[in-house]
This record gives C-alpha cells, structure tokens and sequence, in this order.
C-alpha cells in the first residue's frame, strides 16, 4: 500500500517548480500525493524566505498541522525551501515536530533522507549547495507536470549580491542547466500537454551554458509545435543582453510582457543596494524594446523607503512609475533579512514608509486599471488553462499574463482563442469565446 505525502508550497515560482519535481521523486520510494491532510503520512512544506516574517509563518504553519493532527498518528514532517536552508538545524532545536529539514539544492538526496528518518528515527539536516548533482539527478525522473502553463527552471542562484536578498545565501551560486537537459524537458511537458513555457530563474537572462543563452533556449523551445508560448522570470537588468533584446524582434512565441525588476527610480538607492546598474541603463532596455515592438509592456518589482532613501529618491521612483506605465508590478515596505547586508540598517519611519507605498500603489494600479479598461469590448488571444471550480466558467491568461474569465467550452482547454472581453477589473478580464458568441447569434 502507497504512502501518503501532502505538500504546501509557499513563495516563488521555482518553488511551485520544485514541489512539482519532488512529488516526481518521492513517487520512487512509494508516495503518492494527497489533498488530504487527515490521511497524510508524511507532510512537506516548501518554504520561501523573500518575504517579511518568512520564518514565522513556517512555525505557525506546522503549529496549524500540530492542532489539526493532534487525534492522529504524527506524519514524518519536512521543511524545505529557502528558510530551511537559512535556518538549518535551529529549526530542528526550536520545533521537535519536524523531523528533517532540507535546502533547496539537496532534493536529489530527498529519497534517502526519507528512508533514513525511517529506519533510525533520527532528526536530519540537510542543507549543503549542490546544483549540479541536484539536476543531474533529476534529469533521470520525468517531469509528470501536466499543466497547460507550466515552469521549467532553467537558472538557479544568485551571484549578484543584492544587500537586502537572501538569494545567494539560501540558493547559493548562480548555475545553469544543461542546455540540452532543458530542451528535452520542456519536450516532455509538452507530450504531457503544456502549451506555455516559464523558463524560471533567480536571474534567468544570466542564463550561460557553454555558448548557449537564454536567447537560444526560447528560440530552440519555439521549435516544439505543442508550444505556443513562452515566458521567463525573473530577469536583472544588468544582464538584458543585446542577444535576448534582438530575440523579440524575430520570435512568434515569445510573449510582449517583460517582467524586469527595478526596485527603485534613484541611482542613489541602486548604489545602496548594489544593484550594479543605473537608471539610464534600465530606460535604454525598456526604449530599445518598444522600439522593437511598441505593444511591449513591463511589469517590475518596487522596494519602497529601502533605508537612505529620502523624499527626492521616492520622487523619482514615482516619476519612473509613472513615464513607463508598468502594467503589473509588486512592491512593499522594505524588510531586513537576516544575514544580508541591510539586515542592520536603520528603517525609515514606519508612517513614511506607508505613505510612500499607498502612493505608488495607487498609481501602479491605475495603471493596470487603465490597461485593462482599454481592451473592454476588443478581441483578445487567450490561452484556455481550466474550467473554475467556483462557476461554469474557464480561465486563461491574455498575452500580457492578465488573468481572463470567460464563457467557453472544454475543448478549448489547452488552445489560445480569440476572447471578446466585455468589463474589467483591476486584476481580471472578462468576457465570451468569439466561438460562443457566434454560435449564439446564429
């Protein structure tokens, strides 16, 4: 009889990515998964450490599993992810509900720690960095994913040093996949019926395997006819290169969002932050892009009051905002994470930080409003992911990666059709398959 293993996953991208590849690896040892935490005989949570309180939440969560298990036989519990790897053995001392404690560049050794708590019912740690074992590793297991958008991690780790990111102390150096590994994995997805690609990274246009870039991975990807789009995340701007800017001028798959964080509009606060790239860097990269294609649009990612910063460095962060018109974007307060190199600066003022943030945030969201409003009552191309679990209605994502609701039919599932959206939110399209509408007004 199998055993049971029910995962949450908190955090990135890669994270949904790597809970993916696990579940594939701990099926070799006689697990299945569950969405049954009652019957669970071995919970996993998957941690992410980018965000304020990381740590907490990982210890609330488990205080959660420990309430709601307290009737039940105690599953084998594991934390993996990045506040494992930050955290390491102090998790251990500090929860004696967990039973192994394992980073992100050590699932390949998932298998055998299992078998090992098992057999000796001993507390593990693991936690060393090796990438390249890790992928070589998985390369054996196929990726089952079955997704129509998929991620496919093509890049780990971080070599830039930001002073408030974690990255490189809990994902370790930057390291590239083979470029062939990657091709033939994104030709399984697609046998398993994926029709879009997120080619995923802590800096995936760093991407670098012998000659190969991440401009020859979308253009070699394109060439698998199931796929019909591709995607990347998350991109520095210091390595958006003339190669990977020329690739939107003769890619049909590509999509037209480039998601390019900048954190800040101030040279000042980019030096602070050892961003290693200027302002007028960061315009040339969004010019030469919409002079190659003007319906390109940008999202980013926005640290607001990052200390040092005064009003004049917020004023030009709200001047960038405002001149590029990002159409999706992230921001918050800046958190101090342990270990980094801001983890000791002195915070700004708790007041001025809100402030600063509800300003931009209300002007980041008009301009998704005004994006949004602007495609009411026009056709759009859509790619059908799944019907809702809430109505009987199916869900897609427009070029832009807007998330689109709409009136439609299973055998969509899994093509891109033309929507004709019909209102619109801050988040969210809505509207009718050309399809239905013209089956209905015949």
């Amino acid at each position: 009889m199998s055993k049971k293993i029910f995962v949450k996953t908190f955090g990135c991208q890669m994270n949904e990515y790597d809970t993916n590849r696990i579940i594939d690896t701990v099926k070799k040892i006689g697990f299945e998964k569950t969405d049954n935490l009652e019957e669970t005989d071995c919970y996993l949570l998957n941690t992410c450490h980018i965000r304020n309180k990381a740590k907490d939440k990982v210890y609330h969560e488990i205080g959660r599993v420990k309430k709601s298990l307290r009737l039940k036989k105690k599953p084998f519990v594991i934390v993996a992810g990045c506040v494992a790897q930050a955290e390491n053995e102090e998790m251990l001392k500090r929860e004696p509900y967990i039973d192994l404690v394992i980073g992100p560049q050590a699932y390949h050794k998932i298998n055998n720690k299992i078998e090992e708590f098992l057999h000796k019912q001993k507390k593990i740690e693991e936690t060393d960095f090796e990438a390249e074992s890790k992928f070589n590793y998985l390369n054996r297991i196929k990726n089952t994913s079955s997704k129509v958008s998929t991620f496919l991690t093509v890049q780990e780790g971080c070599d830039k040093f930001c002073h408030f990111c974690v990255v490189p102390y809990t994902r370790g150096p930057e390291y590239s996949r083979p470029f062939n590994e990657i091709v033939d994995e994104a030709k399984t997805l697609s046998e398993n019926g994926a029709r879009e690609i997120i080619l995923l990274g802590q800096n995936v246009n760093a991407y670098k395997n012998e000659n190969f870039r991440l401009s020859d991975l979308i253009l070699e990807i394109e060439k698998i006819p199931e796929i019909k789009r591709i995607r990347y995340s998350t991109s520095h701007p210091r390595d958006m290169t003339k190669d990977l800017i020329d690739v939107y001028s003769f890619s049909k798959k590509l999509m037209p969002l480039v998601h390019l964080p900048v954190q800040t509009g101030s040279d000042k606060i980019l030096k602070l932050m050892n961003r290693k790239h200027l302002i007028n860097d960061y315009i040339k990269t969004y010019e030469k892009l919409k002079s190659i294609n003007p319906n390109i649009e940008f999202s980013s990612d926005f640290i607001i009051a990052y200390p040092g910063e005064e009003e004049e460095d917020f004023n030009a962060t709200f001047e960038l905002i405002k001149n590029i018109k990002f159409i999706n974007s992230f921001s918050f307060i800046f958190s101090p994470r342990p270990g980094t190199t801001a983890s000791n600066l002195k915070l700004i003022d708790k007041k001025i930080s809100q402030r600063r943030l509800e300003k931009v945030q209300r002007q980041l969201f008009d301009h998704q409003i005004l994006m949004n409003k602007s495609l009411e009552n026009k056709q759009i191309e859509v790619l059908v992911e799944n019907r809702t679990k809430e109505s009987n209605k199916f869900f897609g994502r427009s070029e832009y990666m807007t998330s689109v609701i709409f009136d439609g039919n299973d055998q969509e599932i899994g093509n891109v059709i033309k929507v004709k959206i019909t209102n619109s939110n801050q988040n969210t399209l809505f509207g009718e398959s050309i399809k239905k509408t013209e089956k209905r007004v015949a």
